[in-house]
């Protein structure tokens, strides 16, 4: 074995022990130190203004391990993959999902390594398997909010029927939560439950839009708190939005089947390389094998890949039409 992989496969025992050994230590001190905290916070309360606001917090873990959690919250990186695993759905906390990433890449590195018997291919695969649960999790969250986008103007048609026949914004979301399929539901109800125990209206309003950074959020919440400012009509306001979002989501099916012929032009230009270089390689592998054993086939499959890279996304750029 390589005495790069043999470095590798010690540097990650030594690591995880370490790591076992500093969590078993800090665990055994977790509960009492979390009781202290909260005795100070109890204690510090009386002295906070009565003006200031307090905002309704909840607190979310990162990991159940109290020593890896305390290491996790003092970078901002994994409290965004902790609100990507959130918006896509998974309940999966983002310490678990850095230990899936990293178990990913380890077994990758195995496979690998056992396939070509070469350090670089390990340490590539190395990379794409603790790349590829936050891909995974990126698709999941693109997903939902596809569905989220679909749901949500039947959503807004609900709102506006009931503060039509009388009933209060708040006892709408209510509602809303009853009769619309999820995603929909589920922020929703995290809506109305944030402003039932206490939250102002606003800020459960913009923290429906953090959850869901979508454009028709946006402009729901806005249109809802200018309502609630300025007054007006309420039930129109919500019906006029939900013609927009529909009108804007006709325009963007007309847009797919205009670009159509750029989708499947991409698509086939990506496939075809590798497609016909593994057949090449089933049916003659001495006529392809150059491009990997020679310097020069290493260049031209730089130089291929690079440019395949930099057609893809000048195609992207050219389909994606923003409505």
């Amino acid at each position: 074995m390589p005495a790069g992989l043999i470095a590798l496969f010690v540097f990650v025992l030594v690591a995880l022990a370490a790591f076992a050994v500093g969590s078993l230590l800090d665990q055994r001190s977790a509960r009492a130190r979390l009781i202290k905290e909260r005795l100070a916070n109890e204690r510090k309360a009386p002295e906070r203004a009565p003006e200031e606001e307090l905002a309704l917090l909840r607190d979310e873990q990162l990991s159940q391990i109290p020593a890896l959690d305390n290491l996790l919250r003092r970078s901002a990186r994994v409290t965004e993959i902790q609100k990507m695993l959130a918006q896509a759905g998974m309940t999966l906390r983002a310490g678990n999902f850095l230990g899936v990433s990293a178990v990913a890449g380890v077994v990758a590195t195995i496979v690998a390594y056992a396939l070509s018997k070469r350090v670089e291919v390990a340490w590539v695969a190395l990379l794409v398997g603790f790349v590829l649960p936050y891909s995974y999790a990126s698709f999941r969250r693109n997903k939902r909010f596809e569905k989220f986008e679909e749901l949500f103007p039947e959503a807004i048609d609900t709102l506006a029927r009931a503060v039509r026949a009388g009933h209060a914004f708040t006892t709408a979301l209510e509602m809303i939560t009853d009769e619309v399929a999820e995603p929909v539901c589920g922020e929703f109800r995290q809506l109305y439950e944030e402003q039932k125990f206490g939250m102002p209206v606003r800020d459960a309003l913009m923290n429906l839009t953090e959850r869901m950074p979508l454009v028709d959020v946006k402009f729901f919440v806005t249109a809802v708190m200018l309502q609630r400012e300025t007054g007006g009509n309420l039930a129109e306001i919500l019906d006029n939005l939900s013609y927009v979002i529909r009108e804007r989501f006709k325009i963007q099916r007309q847009v797919r089947v205009y670009t159509a012929q750029g989708r499947l032009t991409m698509g086939l230009l990506m496939g075809m390389p590798p497609i016909i270089v593994t057949v090449m390689l089933v049916l003659n592998p001495s006529f392809i094998r150059p491009l990997f054993s020679d310097p020069i086939g290493h260049f031209l499959l730089v130089a291929g890949i690079t440019l395949q890279t930099i057609g893809y996304f000048v195609i992207r750029k050219i389909i994606r039409i923003q409505v």
